[in-house]
């Protein structure tokens, strides 16, 4: 058996740094109150030792985990194969890493999964959580609540609860699906299809909401349900063929969506642009610029919006301003989005709206 050299110590810590233990703790704990001077030299003792704080006596100091739950309603199969859960996770594991935070990932599948969730998160394992991919009649806002974690949510929520005081980050779904249905019109297509997303999320009924401003004469004829997956893009574009062979644009509800449309059309026999116009929506890279032909559509932040969600939470948790009561006051949404390069098209006492933008290439 190797053996393995015993662990620097607080002590060893103080005697090479020439202070107390006291001091070092604070120091390593990030309690103010230390000179400057000393507190370098702590900090580079810590370095010439590679002394590692014992994370459950810093607990006990700080009263933080430095670890937060990142929990996504959706199954593995689903959350490891859509490049937008991975877009999304990479901006919240970015911004927590640079906070020295780690990030716990919690999927729910059935109710099962749910249970689970709900008492590691009561378990007091974790500081907060960062909850995305809600469906409307999902239990995890109201788990989140009972297990008292401060919490900001991806996405606009889709549940009224009579409280107005929870924290979320979104995109301007809405006034993105105008702006991609505005251009359509704009080419001279007068048969504008939508193919919709899962309408119990609020991202898919946003869109869908939008297309109808901008449509509002699209009987349901020329609107068809898919999954935000390409397989329900390419039933929903048969299912729409069949209908009105006469379409002449299909405004999907997001890139897989597109991309299953854009095969079927390709089989069908249909041009794309000359024929049928296509746009997405959320320029998934390199799902946009690989589909045949490459997709215009709506570009949102996906990694800027989970930079967003943990950049909210961390400043709140550090202003101790979590409320105790299953949500988070995380500061001011507004100054955040401020922040954030894009600015924001709303920031209210509970979330931010992030700005969209039509990206233009050879669908339409």
């Amino acid at each position: 058996m190797t053996e393995t050299a015993p662990r620097p110590t607080l002590e060893a810590v103080a005697a090479r740094a020439g202070v107390s233990r006291a001091t070092v703790s604070r120091v390593v704990n990030g309690a103010h109150g230390v000179r400057d001077a000393l507190a370098e030299r702590v900090r580079r003792a810590v370095e010439e030792l590679g002394y590692v704080p014992n994370q459950a006596a810093r607990s006990l100091v700080t009263k933080r985990h430095d670890a937060v739950a990142v929990v996504a309603a959706e199954p593995e199969t689903r959350v490891f194969t859509d490049p937008y859960f991975a877009q999304q996770l990479r901006g919240i594991s970015k911004e927590l890493t640079a906070h020295d935070n780690q990030l716990v990932l919690l999927l729910t599948e059935g109710r099962e999964d749910h249970a689970r969730v709900g008492r590691y998160l009561a378990g007091g394992h974790v500081d907060g959580a960062l909850v995305f991919s809600l469906h409307l009649d999902d239990p995890l806002p109201g788990l989140v609540r009972r297990a008292g974690v401060p919490t900001v949510f991806g996405g606009r929520p889709g549940w009224d609860d009579g409280r107005d005081d929870v924290v979320y980050v979104d995109s301007d779904n809405r006034g993105g699906a105008r702006e991609a249905v505005r251009h359509l019109a704009a080419l001279g297509r007068t048969r504008v299809a939508h193919i919709a997303g899962p309408l119990d999320q609020t991202s898919a009924a946003d869109r869908l909401a939008g297309f109808r401003d901008v449509r509002a004469d699209a009987g349901p004829g020329l609107i068809a349900h898919g999954d935000f997956t390409p397989g329900g893009g390419e039933r929903a574009m048969c299912e729409l063929l069949d209908r009105r062979p006469d379409l002449d644009a299909v405004f999907a509800a997001n890139d897989l969506t597109a991309a299953g449309a854009l095969r079927v059309l390709r089989e069908r026999g249909r041009r794309v642009p000359d024929d049928v116009a296509v746009v997405g929506f959320d320029d998934m890279l390199p799902v946009a610029e690989q589909t045949d032909p490459p997709l215009t559509t709506v570009r949102q932040d996906i990694e800027g919006m989970g930079r967003l969600m943990a950049r909210l939470l961390l400043r709140g948790l550090d202003r101790g301003t979590g409320d105790g009561d299953g949500e988070s006051a995380a500061g001011a949404p507004e100054s955040a989005s401020r922040d954030h390069g894009a600015g924001a098209v709303s920031g209210t006492a509970s979330g931010v709206i992030l700005p969209t933008t039509l990206v233009r290439r050879a669908s339409a």
